[in-house]
């Protein structure tokens, strides 16, 4: 796919910009060649092109794949962005032309995706030549220190993020890598949270995607791609609502540490949409339309609680019962026990009770006897 590599010119040897020349063209070229590593790309160098050429300015960052330089078309004066690819990530190189030429059929501007002008040779290397952009949104984030977005913000970044997926989805392309770091921001000043989505180096058919294929940055995975299910675009709409949600709050809502504790996070999301769901009803502007206190009781936030089963920890010889039955039949047989203790109590003094009713019954049948002997002897 690449054909040879197109040359490369130092301002100074070239004589531009007040330079002056110190020999032949072609003994110039052998020695910026001979003075360039493998991979070292200098500031203040002509890059030749096939539309142009383009002195570097100033390098803007390094990735995995290689740098991006921050150059100027000498024959526009525009300023372009070009990605020089590291050696031995041709393949990569080659993926993200074939992609960039699947999108160069949309509207870059009206589906918010970066303008992919050309590629070309530098030293071996692949070059391809974007526009200027500003900044990315961790840049940005990184910048306010983490401060969350208004809603209506976020609403602007959310619309122009769905309507990318959209114009990928109609060429089949998943993007397959979207970040904070490759959303850019066009030019917060004149056009505030314009963004564009860059990065294709990762893109893919929808069709060509297999099943189990490690994608995404972990803090962005989707959880068909830890769990190793069957992958489509789908995967790029979940990374574009937990961007939304990163600008939302702030930071990042899941662990960022393991797929396995991103997973454990992800089952506890449902509590959460339960509770907003709660707080919404209780927080209803019109009085007529707020949730009452039996209605609250019966929603479905405190249903996980119920479900949830309590282990007890098993019973020692002598503790405590912590089984609800077990204290209920403990308080019975308590009660039935002081129930006793209060009767053989009140046994004796029933007992003591009798007796002296029976003593003082004989005594009187005793005097009754006296009584009617002594009226005997009287009569006789």
């Amino acid at each position: 796919m690449f054909g040879a590599p197109t040359s490369s010119l130092s301002l100074c040897q070239a004589g531009v910009h007040g330079g002056t020349s110190a020999g032949t063209p072609a003994e110039l070229w052998v020695q910026q060649r001979q003075s360039v590593s493998s991979f070292e790309v200098l500031e203040n160098i002509i890059l030749l092109g096939h539309k142009g050429a383009y002195f570097v300015e100033r390098f803007l960052g390094e990735g995995t794949f290689g740098k991006v330089a921050k150059c100027t078309n000498l024959s526009t004066n525009k300023e372009v962005a070009i990605k020089i690819i590291k050696n031995g990530f041709n393949k990569t190189a080659e993926d993200e032309i074939k992609a960039l030429t699947e999108i160069s059929k949309l509207d870059a501007h009206k589906y918010s995706l970066v303008k992919y002008v050309e590629w070309f040779h530098y030293n071996s290397h692949v070059c391809i030549v974007f526009e200027m952009l500003d900044q990315s949104l961790f840049d940005f984030m990184k910048d306010r220190s983490s401060l969350p977005l208004f809603l209506h913000e976020i609403r602007a970044i959310a619309w122009q993020l769905l309507i990318s997926l959209k114009g990928l989805k109609s060429i089949n392309l998943v993007h397959c890598d979207i970040k904070l770091d490759n959303i850019m921001l066009v030019n917060q000043v004149s056009e505030p949270f314009r963004v564009k989505l860059i990065d294709f180096g990762l893109a893919s058919k929808t069709t060509d995607i297999q099943t189990g294929t490690r994608l995404q940055n972990i803090c962005f995975r989707a959880p068909e791609v830890i769990l190793g299910l069957p992958l489509d675009e789908r995967l790029d709409m979940w990374t574009v609502g937990y961007v939304l949600a990163l600008l939302y709050t702030g930071f990042y809502i899941l662990p960022r540490d393991s797929e396995f504790n991103i997973i454990r996070a992800m089952t506890k999301i449902k509590e959460v949409e339960q509770l907003i769901d709660l707080l919404k009803r209780m927080l209803e502007v019109d009085p007529n339309k707020r949730i009452s206190p039996n209605d609250a009781l019966r929603h479905p936030f405190f249903d996980l609680e119920k479900k949830t089963p309590k282990i007890s920890k098993p019973q020692e010889k002598g503790g405590p019962a912590t089984n609800p039955q077990e204290r209920s039949s403990n308080k019975n047989k308590k009660s039935l026990v002081q129930q006793q203790k209060a009767e053989k109590r009140k046994a004796p003094a029933a007992s003591r009770k009798r007796t002296n009713s029976d003593r003082q019954s004989q005594d009187q049948e005793k005097s009754w006897q006296m009584e009617a002997a002594v009226k005997k002897k009287r009569k006789s």
